[in-house]
């Protein structure tokens, strides 16, 4: 290789050199200012799914609040029925303490007596049906839905009541 050869040569390599070193830096400057904006990029993609759970969270709060308010409302309730006992008690508790002993008796059996009437009753009309002194058509008429509807709070109140208050207490 002839020393012009040689020298043309080196100065081809060092453009070729500085090509290569300026696309480097180009690059380089590419992906520095690429660079900058990815954590941007990034964040606007993030926020975005946070503001979409965000509106996830603030569509299911009216439910949530519903059934809370249901919730408290119902405590409230319960609440309620616990202080009218307890004040009923209470009153009771007081007036007894005051009267003579056969008007707390005769307070006592109130209860007992219209449950055994009830009872009377329906043993009665079912009797009177049975025995031909009423006709379905008079017994559906005196032992109406009402009638029935007492008549199961007063079983009720014998038997499920006691019996639950009873469980809760063993």
């Amino acid at each position: 290789m002839t020393k012009n050869n040689q020298h043309l040569d080196e100065k081809e390599c060092r453009r070729g050199n500085k090509e290569v070193e300026t696309h480097v830096f180009l690059v380089g400057v590419f992906l520095g200012f690429g660079t900058s904006f990815l954590p941007k990029i990034l964040g606007y993609f993030e926020g975005k799914r946070d503001n979409a759970h965000e509106l996830a969270m603030i569509a299911a709060q009216p439910e949530a609040q519903v059934k809370l308010e249901g919730a408290k409302l119902e405590a409230m309730h319960v609440g309620a029925d616990i202080s009218g006992e307890e004040a009923l008690l209470k009153h009771d508790s007081k007036l007894q303490s005051r009267a003579w002993q056969w008007v707390v008796n005769l307070a006592a059996t109130v209860r007992p007596v219209l449950s055994y009437l009830f009872f009377v009753e329906f043993f009665a009309l079912t009797a009177c049906v049975n025995l031909g002194w009423l006709t379905l058509e008079q017994y559906g008429r005196i032992w109406n839905d009402d009638a029935q509807a007492i008549f199961a709070a007063v079983v009720s109140f014998w038997f499920s009541s006691r019996t639950m208050a009873r469980k809760t207490q063993t």
